[in-house]
Parts: C-alpha cells; structure tokens; sequence
C-alpha cells in the first residue's frame, strides 16, 4: 500500500482528515460555511455534555493584581482604623496578637490614605482609590474575608489560581476550558493579556493547563502591535507555500495516527494548528479597535495616558466574548524587579496603589458598563483578585509608622461582579483593624468552588485523572458560598 493510500483509503479517511487535519483547515471552514458539513463543529465542545446544573453564567473575565492590593485602602472599611494609627497591633485588637509578616517588620497601626465613601443604592462602601469602580458600585459583591496559605508571592498565587501551592497544576481558566469547550472554533477558549510592562513571576506557568491537554492552556494576546506571536505567516513564505507545507504535514500525522492510533499529545498540536489557521482569518478583524466608536473608547479610557494599555486589553475582553471566548485573563502587575512594576506596596503603599490603580480602575469600570448596556453582563462573571492582601500595621521598626505595608495572607478582599452575583452587596469580615478574616472565612477552594458553579459545575465532579488521582480545581475541599449568589 503506497503512503498516499495508507492516508486516504476511501471517502471516510478523506472526511476525517478534513476534520483533523491541517491542510485541509481552508476546505473544511468553507464547506462549514456552505452546510456541506455538519454545523454542530461551529463550537468546540468540553468534556461535559451538558452542565451540572442550570448555569447562571456562560464565561469569565478575571483581573489579576499581581503582588497583593492593600484591602484597607480599597474596600474593607474600617472606621477605627484613623483612631488607632500609631498604636500596635495589640492595642487595636484588644488581645495579644504575634504576627508572621514576610520581612518580619511590625511596625504601628497605619490609617487608611484614601477616604471611603458609600457608593450606590446599595451604600457599599469603596475608597478614594478607585473613583471610578464606585459608579458601579451596585454590580460588585465584596468579598472581604478571604485568606490564604502563604505570603510568599509565587506559591500564593498558584493557590489563587489552581487551588493548590505547587506548580504543575492546571489554572481555573484551563479547568473551565476542559469543561465547557468554547462557543467558537476560530479563537481559543481561554485568552490572556499580560501586563504590557512584563510577564508576571513565573510567565506561562500562570496560564499553564498543567497535566490537562495542552488545548486548554491560555493563548497570550497583546493589545497593542503583534496581537500573537508566530500567527502571521513570517516573511518570505507565500500563501502557497504554506498550504503546501500543511498538507505535507497532514499526511504525516494522518499517517502516523492510521500506524499507531490516536496520540493524545500529537491530536492536541494538530488542533492548535487548526486553531491557529483559523485565527489567521478572524484575529485582524476582532483586533481592529478603530471599528469602534469615539465614545466606546473615551468609556474605557483608550488613549488616556497610563490607562490605555490596559483600557485596549479590556476592550479586546468585550471583542472576544462577543466572539465565544470563554474565559478571559487580564494581568495588572509584572514581574518583581526594581523599580516594581506590580501592586507589591513595600516602600511607599500609597504612591504604589495610586500608580496601580490609575492604570486600571477606568478600563475596567467601562467594560462593567459597556457589558451592562450590551446585555451582556446577566451571563459573564468578573472576578477581582489578588493572591493576598497587605498589613493594617506598617512595614517599619516596631516604634514607627512607615509608609509602606507588608504582605498579608490573613484576611483580605476581592470582589465578584455578573449576572450571577447579587451586586451591590459585602460578605464576611475582618477584625477591626483588618487583619485577619473572622467572620465566614473564605479560602480559594470555597472562591473557585462558587466561580465553577455559576458556570453549571459541580466542582467535586469536574475532574481529570493524573497519576492515579482523580484530580480537581478544588483539590478535597471547598464550598460554594451561596449567600452571594443571585
């Protein structure tokens, strides 16, 4: 049998080579188009037929602000706080309290440096530091007793983003593309916009699909210049080049696929370079943000000095959901170099959080109301988060109050927003001072326990067998917290 016939023995190999392979990507898109083929391809499905339950959501935005926002400068208020300044954290609590802070300095009480106000009919109350969040202030549900395992920031924001503290695990945007699949078959399930002024600590490993199939890994895209990398055909290869090239390949994998079956990995690489062939097409077109009005980029403050990195990156957000991205990840904060170019408020927490804050608070309070006025906001979840929080106390000697705060995995905040949260609305506590969380305490297995359900998953049954262990975003524990569900 020649190599040719081993590839395409029949009209059945020749579809199924349509459908997996990659030379055929063009022919197989056009006869989609045409109804030659069944439409039911349009989507590329999860592991799930359907959901678990009804879902009150059908995909995610996260914000990620890398290095730990200080929650008693942002929306844990506490009123106390301007009365205690220069006291030691003992004299605030009214108990004996040693605390184990990351550079082991405990400094004295330090007062909030933004003034909190109520926002909304809901009164929820937001400070100074983000203006423009508390417009909205109706549409956010505040956690403010989160904590977390560590201070450390590297495996702290593992646990904040795969539920466990160790690397090699897959992150929630992997989980809930293996799940649901995406609604799309031209762009990927899951997209990342990385900080525009460096990769956070670890670089992919913060969308890594860990021991999942490489599929549901996150795509990195740039809201500025090249949107992806490598996804433009290089200079010098003509269009016919490349076909040729893909169809040699096809026959190879086909090939290999017919002589030893199906390959977990190898299927895998065929399908993003399908993906990517169809990105070729329909990733200009999504990018090209001049198809929008004046008035679309003034909401997200495109154009807007420091903001406008980030006010691109969420107005792309809108662009690919309209499009049936499933979940997309948006970075404020890189790396931990000097000068830090993150929310890591060691020296000066105030001139930091001010720098931060600017860069993000108006892009992403468009986009809450531009989903709003869309009607898109009913069916996608925002989430909020940070892998800790920072100290109530200085990061200075024992006798002084310094400008700076200290990590703080005790007790901290984040904020949900969506269709499928009652907005407008805090749950949990910290102590007085807040310090630590005491009143329904919320840990990330509970966090991403209740992000899965609104997305119709039962998170204990959403797993993936590796290394003879059923494995889940939420490890052995978690509970959905359904006091902020609508």
């Amino acid at each position: 049998m020649s190599f040719t016939q081993s590839a395409f023995r029949n009209r059945r190999d020749f579809l199924k080579s349509i459908q997996y392979g990659l030379g055929a990507t063009a022919a197989t898109a056009l006869m989609l188009d045409d109804h030659i083929l069944a439409n039911d391809a349009q989507t590329r499905p999860g592991i799930l037929s359907t959901t678990h339950h009804n879902a009150k959501a059908k995909r995610v935005i996260q914000i990620v602000l890398t290095g730990g926002f200080s929650q008693v400068d942002s929306f844990d208020y506490k009123p106390e706080l301007p009365r205690l300044h220069g006291k030691t954290l003992n004299e605030g609590l009214g108990r004996e309290e040693k605390p184990d802070v990351f550079f082991g300095k405990v400094g004295r009480i330090r007062q909030s440096d933004f003034k909190f106000s109520q926002h909304g009919d809901s009164g929820l109350w937001i400070s100074a530091l983000f203006p423009y969040l508390a417009t909205v202030a109706d549409e956010l549900t505040i956690i403010n007793s989160m904590f977390a395992e560590t201070s450390n920031h590297t495996p702290a924001t593992f646990q904040e983003s795969t539920g466990f503290r160790l690397n090699g695990f897959p992150v929630i945007g992997s989980w809930a593309s293996y799940g649901l699949g995406s609604e799309t078959r031209d762009l990927p399930s899951y997209v990342v916009f990385p900080d525009t002024r460096s990769l956070p600590a670890g670089g992919s490993i913060n969308w890594t699909n860990g021991f999942l199939p490489a599929q549901h890994q996150g795509v990195v895209m740039r809201s500025s210049g090249v949107a992806i990398d490598d996804l433009a055909l290089p200079p010098g290869i003509s269009k016919l080049q490349e076909s040729s090239t893909r169809k040699l390949l096809n026959r190879l994998n086909e090939n290999l696929n017919v002589r030893q079956g199906e390959d977990n990995e190898l299927t895998a690489r065929v399908k993003s370079y399908e993906l990517a062939a169809r990105m070729q097409r329909v990733v200009p077109e999504i990018t090209d943000l001049e198809r929008e009005t004046k008035a679309t980029h003034e909401l997200y403050g495109v154009g807007n000095g420091d903001a406008n990195d980030f006010a691109r990156s969420c107005l792309l957000t809108r662009r690919l959901l309209e499009n049936g991205v499933r979940f997309v990840q948006l970075f404020s904060g890189g790396a931990f170099q000097s000068p830090r170019v993150n929310w890591d408020g060691h020296e000066d927490c105030k001139k930091n959080h001010l720098r931060e804050a600017g860069r993000i608070d108006q892009p992403i309070t468009g986009l809450i109301k531009d989903l709003r006025q869309r009607g898109m906001l009913d069916d996608t979840v925002i989430l909020f988060t940070s892998e800790f929080g920072r100290t109530p106390f200085a990061e200075s000697a024992a006798d002084t109050v310094g400008p700076g705060r200290d990590h703080n995995q005790n007790g901290f905040s984040v904020w949900v927003a969506g269709g499928a949260f009652k907005g407008g609305a805090t749950y949990g506590r910290t102590d007085p001072v807040g310090y630590a969380a005491v009143d329904n305490r919320v840990h990330w297995n509970d966090f991403h326990a209740t992000i899965l359900y609104a997305l119709g998953i039962d998170h204990k049954r959403l797993t993936y067998y590796h290394n003879g262990i059923q494995r889940r975003l939420t490890n052995v524990s978690g509970q959905v917290i359904k006091d902020i569900l609508s």
